[in-house]
């Protein structure tokens, strides 16, 4: 990106006023929805009759699934810069990383594939909690990264403007 498209960039984040309040937390809560329900269906979480798991839903997978969805929901409604894309793959990387921490071990082709049966049941289960809290810390970190972003006012928050860092 040559300094002048970076420049433009920069000038359209500047002049491009921020969202409704309503608006993002209506954003956050749809991407909250669809987190869970991406999350919850599939790995039989959340009961359908489209998915059958052959093992029962663990205690710690329904608040792993929750703090999954809470915090991508939370990560949609905060106002970012126009111009920054960070933090974007890591969010949707943590939320896979929760899909398979949360989902049936012997319901996961990929892990049957590798390990056999045996193996995702002696390996591979033990493990899931471990993914759960990672994949739950790193969507709380970007959370806490994109709010760092910020500047607050009594009239809403804005994204910062980049500008020289001061010495701490």
């Amino acid at each position: 990106m040559t300094q002048a498209n970076f420049l433009d960039r920069q000038a359209a984040a500047d002049a491009a006023p921020s969202p409704p309040r309503a608006w993002r937390w209506r954003r956050g809560l749809l991407a909250a929805a669809l987190s869970a329900a991406i999350v919850g269906v599939p790995t039989d979480v959340i009961d359908t009759e489209w998915f059958t798991r052959m093992t029962p839903v663990r205690w710690w997978e329904y608040p792993a699934l929750i703090l999954t969805a809470v915090l991508t929901g939370l990560w949609f409604a905060i106002i970012r810069q126009a111009a920054d894309e960070r933090g974007r793959a890591g969010v949707f990387g943590s939320s896979l990383l929760s899909a398979f921490a949360v989902g049936c071990p012997l319901c996961n082709k990929i892990v049957l594939g590798l390990l056999g049966v045996s193996g995702a049941l002696g390996v591979w289960a033990p493990i899931q909690p471990a993914l759960a809290g990672v994949s739950v810390v790193a969507l709380g970190a970007a959370v806490l990264l994109r709010w760092r972003r910020q500047t607050c006012t009594s009239e809403g928050c804005a994204p910062k403007e980049p500008g020289p860092q001061r010495p701490q």
